[in-house]
């Protein structure tokens, strides 16, 4: 029964996914930041072709035809804007062309037929892939709701490769797929993961409350790669927070100027659920005049005014169509569905089937393994 569950198609897990919005790779950081915003999504897939389905033979990925060669984040643009050189110029650093954060090897996402197999999928995964781009069944249904989302922002296209479209599917889609039939596994579901080798306890990506949020700027950036988070422990190595690339997410770029001034525990305060505290505003601009740093002090200044780059857009039928009404995230902290900065947790002893379901429930791909005086053993992650 095991053996035909892995051998399913993963065309079965398409069933009602939507089609990729995409942008291509000759698009600015400008370009998918507005997206993001505009279209409420948590991601934007990168493809190697433009609007109107041609290659860009400018930037040489060795393709040759249409493909998606990776996807962008808020994550991603907020780290971009840390730097620096970026931060005291934010508006001329949108302007940089978005292959800048797209890595030359595009192992994050990976093309996959409908008829592969489930094993398929895991085995792609477990070589690094976040996201499996599938072709999607064509349907005539597709075409005014392309022609919605086309004429909202004109560099966004759902159509590549003879007007075919695509969906990707995502660790969690087959984490849920397998805890659907956990009982196959038995026993091995109700074990403690103590018993099964899968803590890491070498890997784990901490850092102390009181350092400077900027020195966790590689670590956001490793732990968005392997879909985990970037622990915060106190003095006595007890885990009292996260900075997760998941809650990173859900923020404007005026993070940035924020990772940049404060220490790591004061962000857990100023990404929190309800925006910043506004003392932590006022100390982020005051560090920021320190530093001459003008422009993301002018940044920071029109968010905290409830200002910001999206904000000249207003909600429209189509954008109750694609879920871009009240609840899209360029509608501002209060109108958002926001992420808290606390860790997700379990002990040693935990059952596999009990810290699975702890993930899912909170949509993350990982949980941190806590001693019993809560101190920081190690990380689980699903896949």
């Amino acid at each position: 029964m095991a053996v035909s569950l892995l051998t399913g198609q993963v065309s079965d897990l398409c069933l009602g996914k939507p089609a990729l919005k995409s942008l291509s790779i000759s698009s600015t950081i400008g370009d998918a930041l507005l997206a993001l915003k505009r279209l409420g999504e948590n991601f934007i897939s990168i493809w190697s072709c433009d609007q109107h389905h041609h290659n860009l033979s400018a930037v040489d990925r060795g393709f040759k035809e249409c493909q998606c060669v990776g996807k962008v984040c808020m994550v991603n643009i907020i780290c971009f804007l840390c730097k620096e050189e970026n931060l005291s110029n934010p508006a001329t650093a949108l302007q940089t062309p978005l292959s800048v954060l797209i890595p030359t090897s595009p192992c994050l996402v990976r093309h996959l037929e409908p008829k592969a197999s489930l094993l398929d999928a895991i085995d792609l995964i477990q070589e690094g892939a976040q996201n499996l781009v599938i072709p999607l069944e064509s349907s005539s249904k597709t075409s005014s709701r392309k022609k919605l989302v086309q004429g909202t922002l004109s560099n966004i296209s759902t159509l590549h490769n003879n007007n075919r479209q695509y969906c990707w599917l995502t660790q969690e889609d087959i984490i849920r797929y397998l805890l659907n039939s956990i009982g196959l596994f038995c026993p091995t579901a109700a074990n403690p993961i103590n018993s099964l080798d899968i803590i890491d306890t070498r890997n784990k990506m901490a850092l102390h409350y009181d350092d400077p949020a900027s020195s966790a700027l590689p670590f956001i950036s490793r732990s968005l790669e392997i879909q985990a988070s970037v622990a915060i422990v106190d003095s006595d190595g007890k885990l009292v927070g996260e900075i997760s690339p998941f809650t990173l997410n859900y923020c404007d770029e005026d993070v940035a100027a924020a990772i940049a001034t404060l220490s790591a525990g004061d962000l857990l305060a100023y990404v929190d659920c309800g925006g910043p505290p506004e003392d932590l505003v006022q100390l982020v601009k005051k560090r920021l005049q320190e530093r001459n740093l003008e422009q993301a002090l002018e940044l920071v200044e029109e968010y905290s005014s409830g200002a910001s780059i999206s904000t000249s857009y207003s909600s429209s039928s189509s954008d109750e169509e694609f879920g871009m009404g009240s609840s899209a995230r360029w509608m501002g902290y209060s109108a958002r569905a926001v992420r808290r900065s606390e860790a997700i947790v379990c002990y040693p002893w935990s059952s596999l089937v009990a810290v699975m379901i702890q993930a899912l429930t909170r949509r993350v791909s990982y949980v941190w393994v806590v001693d019993d005086d809560g101190t920081l053993a190690g990380i689980y992650i699903v896949l």
